[in-house]
């Protein structure tokens, strides 16, 4: 799951830590409930949860450079939350009839003289020819400030309104790519033919009225004569070696199998090289796209996944989480509005003059992957020990929230001591070290006293 944690920003608000750890707490568990229905009504056409529209936008943003998502209101009244979401295709975001560019409507998004998108022509998606095509214009917010468009790209200039595909930059080597391998395919094809001919001392004449067939009556006796003269030397040399029949042909025949050259011609190389082009234009290892890691040792694994890691994180931040982020925003609102939660009494702001601060918010999702479990589990060890890092950060790491471990192991901890069953014996070892460890700080302290 795509799982949330909330954090407000309770100093800006003006509330205490706790409450705003207990409201947090308050938030999650309703949210879960809502995003991961299984009857998965939060999705218009019923069809995904929210972890599935995070899946699809990031997908979407992947081929596109842009996501779409349109915040709907159901009007029916037999569940708790109306807040419901559609995704949008990119391919039906454009200018009403088709029509060119203007000052102020661009690529079906409409803006103002700053370039602030206003709103968003979206074609209806109807059956082809059977109906006219339609554009319904969708303002970006509504008046009070919740989010009816939900549009998140990179913009990498001025005045930019869509967003552009991340494989245009090796559009060109990926169709080499295709070429290579499918002319490979069919160089393997031939590869695989062959043909057996049989070598003779007959003249080109005899051979090819054999071949091509004998017009004459004189021509066809020749041809009947000879192949019986065949058929009658092997019948009378049984030539045999272990049972197994051994072939024995005519004095001056000679059996030839012609086969064509099985050469690489350099095509291993050749797509290592392609394939390296493209994972540097795509910001992601080679061996991560070709998924192949025979050559690599662990340290180099570890520097490709790490490298990987960091690249997946940033556009986990700028894609995923702003996508989720405003889903959650306004499902949060109606919440609050329909007191599901309850916000803190002694803020000094409320949700629609503080939205960011309310909705402020960490998103987990999947962990790293780890090439060595036991050194990886040493190194967020040594980490923690050394101030480093947290149980919170090296949890996300894994795709794991902390809160959740820790509740876990209170728990288990608690029915372990009622059923009668002893710690395991790394907890009791690390329990006898620490206590150790503790006892003689405080020796050394009170002798330097």
């Amino acid at each position: 799951f795509f799982r949330l944690s909330h954090r407000p920003s309770w100093r800006y608000l003006g509330i205490g830590e706790e409450e705003a750890r207990a409201f947090s707490r308050e938030v999650e568990a309703a949210w879960k409930e809502f995003a991961e229905d299984d009857c998965c009504c939060i999705d218009v056409e019923r069809k995904r949860t929210f972890t599935m529209m995070i899946r699809e936008g990031v997908a979407m943003h992947a081929f596109n450079g842009e996501l779409f998502v349109q915040a709907t209101w159901d009007t029916s009244s037999s569940r708790l939350f109306r807040t419901q979401f559609r995704m949008v295709s990119p391919k039906r975001i454009s200018n009403p009839n088709n029509t060119g560019d203007s000052r102020n409507c661009r690529a079906g998004v409409q803006i103002n003289d700053s370039g602030a998108a206003l709103g968003y022509y979206v074609s209806e998606d109807g059956y082809p020819g059977w109906m006219p095509q339609k554009w319904t214009w969708i303002p970006r917010e509504l008046p009070g400030g919740r989010a009816s468009f939900i549009h998140v790209f990179e913009p990498v200039e001025d005045g930019q309104t869509r967003g552009a595909n991340v494989f245009y930059s090796v559009m060109e080597q990926m169709k080499m790519l295709d070429t290579l391998q499918n002319t490979q395919l069919q160089s393997a094809i031939v590869k695989a033919m062959y043909a057996a001919t049989i070598e003779s001392e007959l003249d080109t004449q005899s051979a090819m009225d054999f071949i091509l067939g004998a017009n004459s009556q004189e021509q066809r006796e020749r041809l009947t004569g000879w192949i019986g003269e065949i058929a009658a030397y092997y019948s009378a040399a049984p030539v045999r070696l272990g049972g197994a029949k051994v072939p024995h042909l005519m004095p001056g025949d000679s059996l030839n199998l012609q086969t064509a050259q099985d050469t690489d011609n350099g095509y291993s190389v050749f797509e290592q090289s392609l394939l390296r082009y493209i994972a540097a234009g795509l910001g992601v290892s080679y061996e991560q796209l070709s998924r192949n890691y025979a050559q690599m040792s662990y340290s180099t694994a570890r520097a490709s996944a790490n490298e990987s890691w960091a690249h997946f994180m940033g556009r986990r931040k700028f894609v995923a989480s702003r996508q989720a982020s405003q889903m959650f925003l306004c499902w949060l609102e109606e919440a609050i509005v329909r007191r599901v939660v309850t916000l803190p009494s002694k803020a000094r702001f409320s949700f629609q003059e503080a939205r960011s601060a309310w909705g402020n918010c960490d998103w987990i999702g999947s962990g790293r992957m780890a090439i060595d479990g036991l050194k990886e589990v040493q190194e967020a060890v040594m980490l923690i020990e050394a101030g480093l890092s947290t149980y919170e950060k090296e949890c996300a790491k894994r795709g794991d929230d902390y809160q959740e471990i820790f509740a876990q192991q209170v728990r288990e901890t608690m029915e372990r001591r009622a059923a009668g069953l002893k710690p395991p014996a790394w907890a009791a070892a690390a329990f006898e070290s620490g206590l150790r460890q503790s006892t003689e700080e405080e020796k050394s302290d009170s002798r330097a006293a």
